[in-house]
């Protein structure tokens, strides 16, 4: 039974190593059943044999969700992989973001308990391409056209994405190559979510290139990191403490970075959920045109340079 070729195998531990260090630690991979993250699930093994973990979440939603969990279970034993089926509370609201934010949380509780350093997904090239598209139909910036990121941290974990350079339909050769029958989420042919809608549309767009665009996406993510960079720095170099709050020199900077660091300031004052979109785009038209104006408990003051602080810390001084 062939897991994957030798070359397939190299490709990935190169892949994997260039996300997590020449010698990475024993991990855990999110493996769902699909022939995406069971692809995901036989390269590790075979890449990094006695280092992996694997777990599955059952959000609930479907009956079928336990039997699936159960079959990646036994896929693992077979291959002596440590497995874990991991259930959270029921989802509340938007489903699709819910189920993401609640399989993230379990992940991270299972990797810190199992003392794994990170975690693998199976988030790949054509998911990338469908990303890109996504958010470019949304209107969204920079941020959010940079697409799925090779290396994250979501609420405390370290996400790290070897496979944005593969393509759906050779993982699916993997899996069958290994005489697997990988469990079909009808939700990816549900009309209900865009992804769905949009795979659909793309199915027969063979004009678009996948790859392309992926590589556009990657571009995309560089430029980010590079304003990260760019507001670290002036951060750094222009902002002073300043009566239980801090001063900020925004002389002749362009707008898109002191909107950037305006939002990186106030994560710094209100670190449980600093504001974002239209309001900081309000309050930086105030300090702009010298005002003072209050958001989210944080009093600033505008002008060449920003004074920020707690608000009933300001009064009293």
């Amino acid at each position: 039974m062939n897991i994957a070729l030798p070359e397939q195998v190299a490709r990935f531990r190169g892949d994997l190593r260039a996300l997590a260090g020449p010698a990475p630690p024993a991990f855990g991979v999110a493996v769902s059943g699909g022939p995406d993250s069971l692809a995901l699930l036989l390269l590790a093994a075979a890449a990094f044999p006695g280092q992996v973990e694997a777990a599955t979440v059952d959000h609930g939603l479907r009956p079928e969700a336990a039997g699936e969990a159960a079959f990646v279970g036994e896929l693992c034993a077979a291959r002596g992989i440590a497995h874990a089926t991991l259930t959270g509370p029921a989802i509340q609201g938007n489903i699709q973001a819910g189920a993401r934010a609640l399989r993230y949380h379990l992940l991270g509780d299972w990797t810190r308990a199992r003392g794994l350093a990170f975690i693998v997904t199976a988030h790949h090239q054509d998911d990338q391409a469908e990303t890109l598209l996504m958010r470019l139909q949304r209107g969204a910036g920079l941020a959010g056209l940079a697409g799925i990121r090779p290396r994250a941290e979501i609420d405390g974990l370290k996400v790290l994405r070897p496979l944005l350079g593969w393509r759906r339909a050779e993982l699916a050769e993997i899996v069958a190559g290994a005489d697997i029958v990988p469990v079909e989420d009808p939700g990816n042919r549900d009309d209900r979510f865009d992804r769905a809608r949009l795979r659909r549309q793309l199915a027969g767009a063979d004009w678009l290139d996948a790859a392309a665009l992926a590589r556009s996406a990657a571009a995309l993510g560089e430029a980010e990191e590079a304003l990260d960079w760019t507001v670290e720095q002036l951060i750094a170099g222009r902002t002073q403490d300043a009566q239980g709050g801090l001063t900020f020199d925004a002389t002749d900077l362009p707008a898109e970075l002191r909107r950037r660091v305006l939002i990186r300031l106030l994560a710094l004052l209100v670190p449980a959920e600093p504001p974002r979109g239209e309001a900081v785009q309000r309050l930086l038209a105030a300090l702009e045109a010298g005002e003072t104006a209050t958001l989210a408990g944080v009093r600033c003051e505008g002008g060449q340079v920003w004074r920020l602080g707690p608000e009933g810390a300001r009064r009293g001084a």
